[in-house]
């Protein structure tokens, strides 16, 4: 069976996009789920979250993505860049610098390349989710990320910082569509949010008029828990599956996926 596939995409850094993909792999993984993260992002953050920074930083890089993105290894299906984690039903395709000198500008005019990680993506048959981090800009590491996804989920910090640049976002989105013709936006998901500030409350329903039902219904606030469940290596629905936090984190999780179901529905019924 094909896996779904959803990149997390935003120009903007610190909108919780490397988060939301390490807590929401603990949801998938606890529901029987098998869960396959690429770390597209050069910085590493999702692999730093499972294995720390200094056995990412000393991986090879045909260990990391950078073995999938690299233009002589177009298209080549290299297996060994997916690792295990410490977690059943979770594995990642990890990151570090090595992948920088990959994600350059203009990213169209790479041919082939640009395929790359789609190829890989479309070989794969022992997942049921595939989430995609991408780094804080629309480089290539993110353009290959849109041309082999299902799905882009977009997070959003109700503030002005977050939400500019998203009009941007969306046009990736159309271009991506040229070699991509099935991607479709999942939507915006509100990140990062404290209900006690007024400019968040303003934020947040200023982003749902402008893009209505698709600005998810599940918020996530800006909780303790999800930072000291990172800081012990674990998803906050494994480490504290108590918490608010990782109920919330079930409640996205179980949001993302009826929102496919139903545009899968609704696809196949047309």
């Amino acid at each position: 069976m094909t896996a779904t596939t959803i990149c997390l995409i935003n120009q903007k850094g610190g909108c919780g996009k490397s988060s939301i993909c390490f807590h929401l792999a603990g949801a998938f993984a606890q529901t029987g789920l098998h869960v396959l993260l690429i770390d597209s992002d050069p910085q590493g953050s999702l692999s730093q979250g499972f294995f720390g920074s200094e056995f990412v930083e000393a991986l090879p890089p045909e260990l990391t993505v950078a073995a999938l993105l690299a233009p002589e290894k177009a298209g080549f299906g290299e297996r060994r860049v997916i690792q295990r984690t410490q977690f059943d039903g979770i594995a990642i395709c990890p990151a570090n610098s090595h992948s920088a000198r990959l994600n350059t500008p203009a990213p169209e005019t790479t041919g082939l390349a640009q395929f790359a990680l789609r190829e890989f993506v479309d070989d794969l048959t022992a997942f049921d989710v595939i989430l995609v981090d991408c780094p804080p800009n629309l480089y290539r590491c993110t353009w290959s990320a849109m041309v082999a996804c299902d799905w882009c989920l977009v997070p959003v910090p109700p503030e002005d910082f977050g939400t500019q640049g998203l009009r941007v976002v969306h046009q990736a989105i159309e271009q991506a569509r040229r070699l991509n013709p099935g991607l479709q936006c999942l939507g915006h998901v509100v990140t990062r949010s404290d209900s006690r500030l007024l400019v968040h409350r303003a934020y947040e329903q200023r982003l749902r008029e402008l893009y209505g039902q698709s600005v998810l219904e599940t918020v996530i606030p800006e909780f303790s828990a999800f930072k000291v469940a990172l800081a012990c290596r674990q998803p906050v629905s494994i480490h504290a599956p108590r918490s608010a936090a990782a109920v919330l984190t079930k409640q996205l999780s179980r949001e993302i996926l009826d929102h496919i179901a139903m545009s899968n529905k609704r696809t196949h019924v047309a």
